[in-house]
Formats: structure tokens, sequence, C-alpha cells
């Protein structure tokens, strides 16, 4: 059984991915990581920026090794530079 996530790209991602929302269905156990490297195949325009994206999973900053869970928002932001 599949799990369906909400996808949200924020600020440059959104012009890369070419839209700002879209919906994915994930396998269960599917991590952070696995999932950039699906975004990499469905939006090849994202691939230079997935380095250094930082992503957030129901609001939370989370990590590579951290699972995605069912019903997950996942927002992906380009870094953030300041000075």
């Amino acid at each position: 059984m599949m799990n369906k996530i909400t996808l949200l790209f924020f600020a440059t991602l959104k012009d890369y991915a070419g839209t700002r929302q879209t919906e994915m269905e994930i396998e269960p156990g599917t991590k952070v990581a696995d999932l950039k490297n699906r975004l990499m195949k469905k939006f090849p325009k994202l691939e230079p920026a997935l380095g250094t994206v930082l992503v957030s999973v129901n609001k939370e900053f989370a990590f590579d090794h951290e699972e995605i869970p069912e019903g997950a928002e996942v927002a992906l932001f380009p870094p953030v530079s300041g000075g």
C-alpha cells in the first residue's frame, strides 16, 4: 500500500519544479533521502538544488535519515543565505 503525501515547493524550487504544490505516492518507510532521489527523476531541473535544500515534514525540519509518515506535508526550501 502506498502513502500519499503533499509536496510544497518554495522560491526558486517552485520554478525548477514547474509547480507550487503536487501530490505523490510513496512507499511506507520512505526516508527524506529516498524522496529526494525520486524528485530528481520526476523534476530533473531540481537536481542541482537537492543537495542543499531544506526539507520540512509536517512543519518541522527533517533530515535525510527520517521517515516520511502517511499523509505528510513535505515542504522544500532553497538554502537561505544571510548577511
